[in-house]
């Protein structure tokens, strides 16, 4: 099973680290990486492996939520079904 975090903010020092480091430790696999900085704004897409996760998919979604409200950035976490049919034409 997979899903897709989305990262979104002002750019500081740590924010992949940070998100990075909680899937690490819920045995997330990051299977895609995408991120740019426009200007001073923090923009980050990951497709990430959670069929592995040690955390059910809520609860981790809260706590990868959590962590970016502790660094001031928006997240979103989503199962790729869900993703993939909100952007079907």
């Amino acid at each position: 099973m997979r899903a897709i975090i989305t990262v979104v903010g002002s750019d500081t020092v740590g924010i992949i680290s940070g998100i990075s480091k909680i899937l690490a430790e819920n045995n997330v696999n990051i299977m895609d990486i995408s991120q740019s900085i426009l200007q001073d704004l923090f923009a980050m897409v990951m497709l990430v492996d959670i069929s592995k996760s040690s955390k059910p998919f809520a609860e981790l979604a809260s706590v990868i939520t959590d962590a970016g409200n502790q660094m001031n950035v928006k997240v979103h976490v989503m199962h790729e079904d869900i993703f993939t049919s909100m952007h079907r034409i």
